[in-house]
């Protein structure tokens, strides 16, 4: 049985679940998000708290255990109190800004690159450089910071980018001169 998927999924306060079968839809303050589970595992709902249990014995439902069991805590935890994915611009000349929700990124080619959100996402951009993306839907938010830093990824050489907020980029030496 998964370590994950034995955990319990409390429910805050504020947030109801409705769940028919394997569809789960969670109401929040910060909005509403519903999914399919896959096959192969039973929720029940008891008072203020989750579970999800395997359907038998099989190998495709204990695989897919803590998965569904994660995914349904992220859901509770997006509409209770959302997500948020931070990234920096670094380089000369490199920035960022809002025009109403679209996101507006100079990375260093002939034109910038506009970025529109989708529903539940929003762009919020601080000093120029540091680019949040926050929404209550995680695997969204997680996609959609993607796709800034793949606008241009950092470079091993000089650094120069788009990266994550504590990323660690390697750095590679260059060449050297002739001696």
């Amino acid at each position: 049985m998964s370590r994950i998927g034995k955990n319990p999924i409390p429910l805050p306060t504020k947030v109801s679940v409705e769940i028919n079968g394997l569809a789960v839809k969670v109401k929040g303050p910060k909005g509403e998000l519903s999914r399919v589970l896959p096959e192969g595992v039973v929720l029940a709902q008891q008072d203020n708290i989750i579970t999800v249990d395997p359907a038998d014995g099989s190998r495709r439902s204990r695989e897919r255990h803590g998965l569904c069991r994660t995914l349904v805590a992220n859901m509770v935890e997006g509409v209770s109190t959302g997500f948020t994915r931070k990234l920096e611009i670094i380089g000369v000349g490199y920035r960022a800004s809002v025009k109403g929700s679209t996101l507006v990124v100079n990375a260093g080619y002939s034109h910038p690159v506009e970025m529109v959100p989708p529903a539940g996402i929003t762009f919020a951009v601080e000093n120029n450089t540091q680019v949040t993306v926050s929404g209550s839907d995680k695997e969204l938010v997680g996609n959609e910071a993607a796709k800034v830093r793949a606008i241009r990824p950092p470079e091993p050489y000089k650094g120069k980018g788009i990266k994550y907020e504590g990323e660690r980029i390697l750095r590679k030496a260059g060449k050297t001169g002739k001696k």
